[in-house]
Order: structure tokens, then C-alpha cells, then sequence
């Protein structure tokens, strides 16, 4: 499949533009991973019941959605409100978003016969509110707008087990049982994920991001034979849209080489991965994002803080860096906050604030305030508030 590079945007000059490509950028900017949703009121009292999909199908309930954390915190990206799984329930496979499971299929993927309820994407037809929010959001947005994909790896997942898992046993029957199978799903689930992301671009997405949140359920031997291929695939046709592309998978700190080699010019580092380690696996071209072990934030630990965490990220290489904040108790809020932004101060490089996935919080920077301003999401009891030190 081919495509256009994109013409020059009216965010190429943006911090988070310039510093997914590697440029020079006038502050740090910060952005979510994810979807804020979760961690705000205004979305809970306009989100209602049942699932995701449905407000995903609603366009104006989408843009405002997408909008809510960029007018609370005021972050230098959006993430497009919506699901990895959305192209293949767009098609008709069957899948359903049940409240508190997550993605469920009705009739999994068994054998080659269920290839045929993967057919091709028509965006425009398929997905028309996808469509509509994105150009609702960059008309509306101060901000670069970030689409997104789910990786095929990801998705297949899914498909094969009927609902989230731990163990992961149909996907990998599959693979080891018919490979030849196996890939033509994968590159069934590749195309997919092209079309969605082409057409996010062409209605004025600045760059896209790939979700492989599974994928470190791979050993490094089965990412590169039976994962890395498609998302490659995934990867160089966006690159023919001439927008920054964003890497990003869950405990895959032994395939950061394997997920730079795919393709893209950032790539995410979990938080559980030492940056150390990082930077041996990932090439120096790459910029890297990365999640900070909640944990160590906190101002009862702060010895903990100087002498471990701080050597880890102050690195002059350190491309990115960001962090979760659970939602538990945590002693001494000021101290953390003056370590985190002193921290920072040193440090010119970008940050990545992302909320975690049970919803329990986020970190917020000022981006011009870095030496006086940690705004914290906290969730005790499970009630949101935002506390300024």
C-alpha cells in the first residue's frame, strides 16, 4: 500500500513534534500514552454506562473526551479517544468492550475459515465517527493530535483467546502449530491497523502511535519470528505518511532492539527496564519515552529517590522520561514533588506523563514552571482530586 508524506502540518514547530523527531525543543513537553479518561470527573459524568464503543461511535461525545485533558492540564498532545479493537469490530468480527473484562469475542478465531470476517477497512464506511472526531479534534485542538493502532500481535491476541489473559495458550498454539496460518492473520490484522492509521493521518493526525501492549508474552526469538514482521509492516507504511511514528508495548524490556528495529522514531521504555539497559538496546537515532516506577516517588523513600532513581534518568542520552503515580498513600507529597521537579530542572529532556492502567493517576508537569509546579492526580479511595505544591 502506498500513500502521500504528509504536507507540512500547523504543529511541525510544536515541542512535541520537534522532539519526536529528534529536534531541539523549546520546553518539555508532556503528553499521554493513553487515553486521561479515566482519571478525570468531567469524563465520568459525561462517559455513562456500557461500552467504550459506544461513545467511541459518537463523535462529538469523542472530541470532547479527547479535549478534557488537554483543556485540565494543558498537555502539548492529544490522544485520539478510541480502541485498538475498534477496526476489527468495525468490520464485523464480533467483538464487544464488556465494562471491567475488556475486549470479549463472541466466536474467537479457530481456523482458516474465520480469515473471512477479516475483511478489508473501508475508514470513510467503516469507521465515519473515527473519522468525523478527528476532524472535529484538529479543528478544535491547540495541540498535535496523536492517532493510534492497535499492533497486530495485540489484536490477534484477542481474537484467539475471546478475552483478556494471562497465559496467552490459543495465540500461541497457533503460532507453533500453523505458522503459515499464523501470519496470514497477522498480515490480515496488519492491514487493518494501516488502513485505520492512514486514514487518522490524512484527516490531520500529526503522528501515530502502535500499542503492542502484550507483546512481552514473546520471547525474544518468537517477537522476531511471529510478531515483528507485521508490525514492521505496520510501521513502514506509516512512515509513508511523513509523521512521527511511536513505538510502545508493556514488559518488553528484553525486545526494545527487536521494537527499534521495526520501525519508528520513538520508542517506549517500561518502566520495569533500567534506562542502562535501555540504551544497549535501543539505537542512539531512537528517542525513548519512559514510565518511572511509582514506587520510588514518594518522599518516604526519598534516599531511595537520589541515590537510584535520579542516577538512572539524569543521563545527558535520556530522551524521555515519565511517570505513573498510584493511587496509594504516600508520606511527605512537597519533598517527592521538589526532588521530581528538581529533577527535572537538570534535565532538559521530554517527559511522558501516562495514567496508569487501572485508572489510578497520572503526573503533571507545568512545562515552564518545572522547578515550582508537580500538580499529582491522587486517587485515595478511589476519589480524584488534583493537589498543587
Amino acid at each position: 500500500m502506498t500513500g502521500s508524506p504528509a504536507a507540512p502540518g500547523p504543529h511541525d514547530r510544536s515541542a512535541f513534534i520537534r522532539t519526536c523527531r529528534g529536534e531541539h525543543a523549546e520546553h518539555t513537553p508532556v503528553w499521554f500514552m493513553r487515553q486521561a479518561g479515566r482519571s478525570l470527573p468531567e469524563y465520568r459524568s459525561i462517559r455513562g454506562t456500557g461500552t467504550i464503543l459506544r461513545a467511541i461511535a459518537d463523535p462529538d461525545l469523542a472530541t470532547e473526551i479527547t479535549l478534557q485533558p488537554v483543556r485540565r492540564y494543558g498537555v502539548d498532545a492529544a490522544i485520539l479517544y478510541s480502541d485498538i479493537m475498534t477496526p476489527v469490530h468495525a468490520v464485523g468480527f464480533g467483538v464487544d468492550i464488556a465494562p471491567g473484562v475488556g475486549p470479549v469475542v463472541e466466536h474467537p478465531f479457530r481456523d482458516r475459515s474465520d480469515l473471512d470476517r477479516l475483511r478489508p477497512l473501508d475508514a470513510e464506511a467503516d469507521t465515519p465517527y473515527v473519522v468525523e472526531t478527528v476532524r472535529n479534534l484538529v479543528r478544535d485542538l491547540p495541540v498535535p493530535l496523536i492517532a493510534f493502532a492497535g499492533a497486530p500481535f495485540t489484536v490477534a491476541s484477542y481474537l484467539l483467546e475471546g478475552r483478556p489473559s494471562r497465559t496467552y495458550v490459543a495465540t500461541k498454539a497457533l503460532m507453533h502449530t500453523d505458522e503459515a496460518l499464523w501470519h496470514e492473520l497477522m498480515d490480515r490484522l496488519a492491514d487493518l491497523a494501516i488502513a485505520s492509521l492512514r486514514s487518522q493521518v490524512d484527516n490531520g493526525a500529526s503522528a501515530v502511535q502502535l500499542f503492542d501492549s502484550w507483546a512481552g508474552a514473546l520471547s525474544p526469538a518468537d517477537y522476531e519470528r511471529f510478531a515483528l514482521p507485521a508490525s514492521s509492516k505496520v510501521l513502514a507504511a506509516a512512515g509513508e505518511l511523513g509523521v512521527p511514528r511511536i513505538h510502545f508495548g508493556v514488559t518488553t524490556g528484553e525486545l526494545l532492539g527487536l521494537m527499534a528495529a521495526a520501525g519508528a522514531e520513538v520508542v517506549g521504555v517500561d518502566w520495569r527496564t533500567p534506562l542502562d539497559a535501555a540504551r544497549t538496546r535501543v539505537t542512539d537515532a531512537m528517542q525513548r519515552h519512559r514510565l518511572a516506577n511509582p514506587v520510588l516517588l514518594g518522599g518516604d523513600l526519598h534516599e531511595n529517590w537520589v541515590g537510584h532513581v535520579k542516577a538512572d534518568y539524569t543521563r545527558p542520552d535520556s530522551a524521555a522520561l515519565g511517570v505513573e503515580f498510584c493511587g496509594t498513600s504516600i508520606s511527605s507529597r512537597a519533598a517527592a514533588a521538589d526532588n521530581f521537579a528538581a529533577l527535572l530542572a537538570e534535565n532538559p529532556h521530554f517527559v511522558f506523563a501516562d495514567n496508569t492502567r487501572k485508572g489510578y493517576g497520572l503526573v503533571d508537569f507545568t512545562p515552564t514552571q518545572l522547578t515550582t509546579t508537580l500538580r499529582v492526580v491522587d486517587v485515595p479511595q478511589y476519589q480524584r482530586r488534583v493537589r498543587s505544591f
